[in-house]
């Protein structure tokens, strides 16, 4: 085979290996999130399924930055994704608090990941296809698995935040286990992260307050993870109320 210096034309620097090394790192989360929620370390379980949100969220980005996107890795992201997002967090949540009435709650359980799968499965196709799907400004098309992910893990952190015990009924958690994953599955349209524009003059700006997010993250998780979610449930309505209002005036 054709070299140079010694070194194979279809060899890869390892820089470009970096995505895929997130991703890989991101299962290892959302699997251990469950040996841990086996173990009853529920916090730890959480917090690794959040982990395996920001590796998620890294790696595409990095994967584009440093020109290592592949179609493999595009493959391993959305296999991941469903480990991460679509069976960790109903599993932990099961074990947590839903084993007192197992069959409606189990069913429950199958009702997100067969959601999330499916939502992750009709994006790999709005991708793959000539025609995109997507709503305009680049939204997203229903809740994206992460955030559902964190959003179904809603009950659990706001108990974290101010008990040590479930704050709801088990069937309150069950319904909205099924609701955030309807949410995943449905047409509304959410907020992408590719329509933030940052000019250069505020830059300085964003990056202290994503350094205070961070810090508050780490020093008050539960209750920021709490304030994170209803911030997000928040501006997916007021986009809907938007949207409606768009359309109602344009109709008169």
């Amino acid at each position: 085979m054709p070299t140079n210096n010694g070194k194979s034309f279809t060899d890869l620097p390892l820089v470009q290996l970096v995505p895929n090394m997130l991703t890989i790192a991101a299962i290892c989360a959302g699997v251990s999130a469950i040996r841990f929620g086996v173990q009853g370390d529920y916090q730890l379980a959480v917090l690794l399924i959040v982990a395996a949100c920001i590796l998620d969220g890294l790696d595409g980005k990095i994967a584009r930055l440093l020109g290592g996107d592949s179609k493999m890795g595009a493959e391993l992201d959305s296999l991941a994704d469903f480990v991460n997002f679509g069976v960790a967090p109903p599993l932990v949540i099961y074990l947590w608090a839903l084993q007192d009435m197992p069959s409606a709650a189990w069913l429950c359980v199958l009702v997100f990941a067969i959601c999330c799968v499916l939502r992750l499965a009709r994006f790999n196709v709005s991708n793959n296809a000539d025609g995109d799907a997507r709503p305009p400004d680049d939204d997203f098309v229903g809740v994206p698995a992460p955030a559902g992910a964190i959003l179904v893990l809603l009950p659990m952190s706001v108990s974290f935040a101010f008990s040590n015990q479930p704050l709801l009924p088990d069937v309150l958690i069950c319904g909205h286990m099924v609701l955030v994953g309807m949410a995943m599955i449905s047409r509304i349209p959410t907020w992408s992260p590719k329509r933030l524009r940052i000019s250069r003059g505020n830059i300085k700006y964003f990056l202290l307050g994503f350094a205070l997010i961070v810090a508050t993250l780490l020093t008050y998780a539960w209750i920021t993870l709490v304030v994170f979610s209803f911030g997000y449930v928040a501006m997916v309505i007021w986009s809907q109320i938007a949207a409606f209002s768009d359309t109602y005036g344009k109709e008169d």
